[in-house]
């Protein structure tokens, strides 16, 4: 608008001025001069109009290269995936003959034989639920018999893994803008994959990173998507503030220190280290104290899950998160933050897609490597958690330490992924779980480079919702164990920054990460059942580079 009404006004003067001139002068160019002040002077208005465009959004980001090299260590066990296609085929051979097998040979001839009775069994008939109902039939002596006779042939020898060099290239694009005096917008784009693929979607190997779900998409390597991380408005006045969206639930303190980064996340990093869409109500205690409650949705059961085509006993409850977070005292020297949420109705894990090589029901290898889109089938009960930390700055050094303890509430339910911390023909009770955290960093006199030290460990049961943590493989702070990380960061400039990084895991328990399934010991004797195989140690070692701009 302002443009038009300039270019009016240089119009009307040209006519009058140039009226002037002819008069006057009578020549032409003292009118040429005018059109060509009318044409620079409509630029500049064109490039403050832009300008002004443009200012409205703040665009901050980074860009980082890692190499990670990876060995972990594989310890003995007994395959849980066999030992299921082995009972699957028994109940087979003692639905044909009514007897049991003698042993697993006299099996596989049977279905040799059958081959397209068989098909049709494991099409047609054989479902999780019927399989517990059989089982269950069994009197528990014959049970225990029959898991006997069929567990030596499941046994797998321990191994090594080895990835020597695994490159990822990470872009975050930062947004920020303020929309009026009392509201602003957040958000935050995320590219993340590992070079040579784009794929999108990774084969399950039971760890909780290789199955693409909404917490992850944007903190586990996926491909050359650009998606969104973050994007959030939020409505404030001096002592309150409303805040709707994706949020900024990822990178919360401690875990900001071992980046060089400013804290990321509202809640603590210790349990809750995982993108959701909620909202944040938040009050302003004082200017050293906030508290806020939050509220977000894990799994939408209305939505893209063909509820209307369910029976009405077939339909999930969402899963929802409820929690507390305190910003207790937050200085320059001292922090200390609460954390306590709460996680209802939690489903046997969240929409997703993934490549699964078995059948989890039957045991049967999959024939090809299809994408499925994963659906959860059964809403496992509650789990509520309790954090806090504190950070202290003495001299030269950041020191912190946190201390987390979680509790489950599980229902009667088990999915062929098993239950609420139990496995599939168990039934779930509650259990609760502990981790505690600390570590140190000093800062060099030279203001550039940091020297850091980092432990945690986690006990048997011990479970958070930090499958986004952006440790690779495992997150270390989901770890049933402890791990140990030495890390240096050097500004070769102040927004271009190195860093190298060693982490040694130890496992004492399976399924780190897991809510399903019972964690068993893998160290014991006998070796465990695991329905994947679990590592008992690994070391990372990393290489990154960081422009921030």
């Amino acid at each position: 608008m302002m443009r038009k009404m300039i270019a009016v006004f240089a119009v009307v003067a040209l006519l009058g001025g140039g009226l002037v001139f002819a008069q006057e002068t009578e020549t032409d160019e003292e009118v040429a001069k005018l059109k060509q002040d009318i044409k620079d002077l409509e630029k500049r208005v064109m490039k403050n109009e832009r300008k002004t465009a443009l200012d409205r959004i703040d665009f901050t980001g980074d860009f980082r290269f890692e190499s990670n090299s990876i060995e972990a260590d594989f310890g003995p066990y007994f395959d849980g995936m066999q030992l299921q296609r082995a009972l699957v085929d028994t109940l087979f051979y003692f639905g044909a003959t009514g007897m049991p097998p003698q042993s697993p040979e006299d099996v596989g001839n049977l279905i040799a034989q059958n081959y397209a009775d068989y098909l049709y069994y494991l099409d047609n008939v054989v479902t999780f639920d019927w399989l517990k109902q059989q089982f269950g039939q069994f009197p528990p002596e014959m049970q225990q018999a029959l898991m006997q006779q069929l567990l030596p042939y499941t046994y797998q020898e321990g191994y090594d893994y080895k990835n020597t060099l695994l490159y990822t290239n990470r872009l975050r694009l930062q947004m920020d803008a303020k929309v009026s005096d009392s509201v602003d917008f957040s958000g935050r784009l995320a590219m993340y994959k590992a070079w040579g693929d784009s794929t999108g979607v990774q084969v399950f190997n039971g760890q909780p990173t290789s199955i693409n779900v909404d917490g992850t998409t944007a903190a586990v390597p996926n491909s050359d998507l650009l998606r969104v991380e973050r994007a959030y408005f939020t409505w404030h006045s001096p002592k309150w503030y409303l805040s709707i969206g994706r949020r900024p639930s990822t990178g919360g303190s401690p875990l900001n220190f071992r980046q060089d980064e400013p804290r990321g996340g509202t809640p603590l990093g210790s349990i809750i280290n995982y993108q959701f869409d909620g909202a944040t109500l938040g009050w302003h205690l004082s200017d050293k104290s906030t508290l806020r409650l939050c509220y977000g949705v894990g799994f939408e059961s209305g939505f893209g899950n063909g509820e209307f085509a369910a029976r009405p006993e077939d339909r999930l409850k969402d899963a929802w998160f409820l929690g507390v977070n305190w910003d207790i005292w937050n200085t320059e020297d001292v922090f200390v933050q609460a954390t306590f949420a709460g996680a209802f109705d939690v489903t046997d894990g969240f929409n997703g897609l993934v490549v699964l090589p078995v059948d989890p029901v039957t045991g049967q290898d999959v024939p090809a490597p299809a994408i499925l889109r994963y659906s959860p089938s059964a809403n496992l009960g509650d789990i509520y958690w309790g954090s806090v930390v504190g950070i202290i700055h003495p001299g030269a050094f950041d020191v912190f330490a946190t201390v987390s303890y979680m509790e489950s509430n599980p229902s009667n339910i088990t999915t062929p992924f098993g239950g609420m911390f139990s496995d599939p023909f168990e039934t779930p009770e509650k259990q609760d779980g502990y981790m505690y955290y600390a570590g140190a960093r000093y800062n060099f006199a030279n203001d550039k480079t940091k020297l850091g030290l980092e432990y945690n460990k986690g006990s048997q049961y011990w479970f958070n919702m930090a499958v986004a943590e952006d440790d690779m493989i495992a997150p270390k702070t989901s770890v049933r164990g402890d791990v140990w990380e030495l890390y240096l960061t050097h500004r070769i400039t102040k927004n271009f920054i190195l860093k190298a990084d060693y982490m040694h895991y130890n496992f004492d328990y399976s399924q780190s990460g897991w809510h399903m399934g019972s964690p068993k010991p893998l160290d014991s004797n006998p070796p465990p059942i695991l329905g994947f195989p679990s590592p008992k140690s690994m070391d990372k070692f990393l290489l990154g580079l960081t422009a921030r701009f």
